[in-house]
């Protein structure tokens, strides 16, 4: 199967990031079962990102977090949105056949707008850019969240309507959500989100990681008297990283009224730490390697656009760009 991901490179990774897309994406890839497409998103980084030096700085370091992190461009291929021209240019031609209410029973759009982002275009047809990220490369499947579940399903209405007009071009995608994580908490319960502020870093420092997870909200439960874990954040966020006796261990230390939320935190932010020790040293060595990332990001570019650009002569041939 042909599995296609991007994650935007709109600030630092966060374990929301991790567990929702980009474990999933390298254990797919070390399955050996899946042909993986992998990708920068930095078009759709800038609805977020007006700022050029910064959303260049953010590329360059996310394709070391990725490169860090487990991907492997010898069994991935591996690039930035942005060096694959033709994702424009599909783009272009699925907005003719996209419907306005269709985008405007997005979900995501709504959300961001009611939470103070500007209502640009680019904001607005984001899941039409999406489409073609998805419809170029003959993708089958989309690990995505349960928020962007409604994207793909527009993808899919996208290509109907284009199939539809002129025959079976395009392969219908599937989404894929990993339903025991689709959602990861952030510090206020939220969905983690730099939208939100919300976020822990994956490759913070220990002071800030320390004062992220102290800002994880909890009830007022006192010090002496059993914590109620279901609904706590730190343990929400804390299972992520634990096996099943890991977790009832955790479980059991809530209960006994020993300790309070500061020391569960403090215990969190520990086991964070060590979680990410070897990553955080491959990453440190990317960044002080920037010729070795750019060489493998314009290998994977190679690769991806070899693709793109046979899919597309097809398609403009069938709309008549000359």
């Amino acid at each position: 199967m042909r599995v296609l991901t991007g994650l935007q490179p709109s600030g630092k990774l966060h374990i929301g990031n991790y567990f929702a897309s980009i474990k999933p994406m390298v254990e797919n890839q070390n399955s050996g079962d899946n042909e993986m497409f992998i990708f920068i998103a930095n078009y759709h980084a800038m609805t977020s990102n007006s700022d050029g030096l910064s959303l260049k700085e953010s590329t360059f370091e996310a394709a070391c977090a990725f490169l860090a992190l487990g991907i492997d461009p010898q069994r991935s291929i591996f690039w930035v949105q942005s060096d694959v021209k033709e994702v424009l240019e599909l783009y272009w031609i699925l907005s003719q056949f996209t419907p306005m209410g269709l985008l405007e029973r997005a979900h995501s759009y709504k959300d961001k707008v009611s939470k103070g982002f500007e209502p640009y275009h680019g904001l607005f047809s984001y899941p039409v850019l999406m489409a073609a990220d998805i419809l170029l490369y003959d993708s089958q499947i989309v690990p995505v969240g349960k928020d962007q579940i409604q994207h793909i399903e527009i993808a899919r209405d996208i290509a109907a309507k284009f199939n539809h007009t002129y025959g079976e071009i395009f392969t219908m995608p599937e989404s894929k959500t990993e339903e025991n994580i689709a959602t990861i908490p952030g510090t206020d319960g939220a969905k983690m989100s730099k939208s939100y502020k919300n976020t822990i870093d994956i490759f913070a420092t220990q002071k800030t990681l320390k004062k992220q997870t102290s800002k994880i909200i909890t009830d007022s439960t006192p010090l002496e008297e059993p914590k109620e874990w279901k609904d706590c954040n730190v343990f929400n966020i804390a299972k992520l990283f634990l096996d099943q006796s890991g977790q009832e261990e955790l479980i059991k230390r809530y209960k006994s009224g020993e300790e309070g939320y500061g020391h569960f935190k403090m215990y969190l932010k520990d086991l964070i730490w060590e979680y990410f020790k070897e990553q955080r040293e491959k990453f440190d060595y990317y960044v002080n390697n920037k010729s070795e990332v750019d060489e493998i990001l314009q290998e994977g570019a190679v690769k991806a656009r070899s693709i793109a650009k046979k899919n597309m002569l097809k398609i403009r041939e069938l709309v008549g760009i000359y």
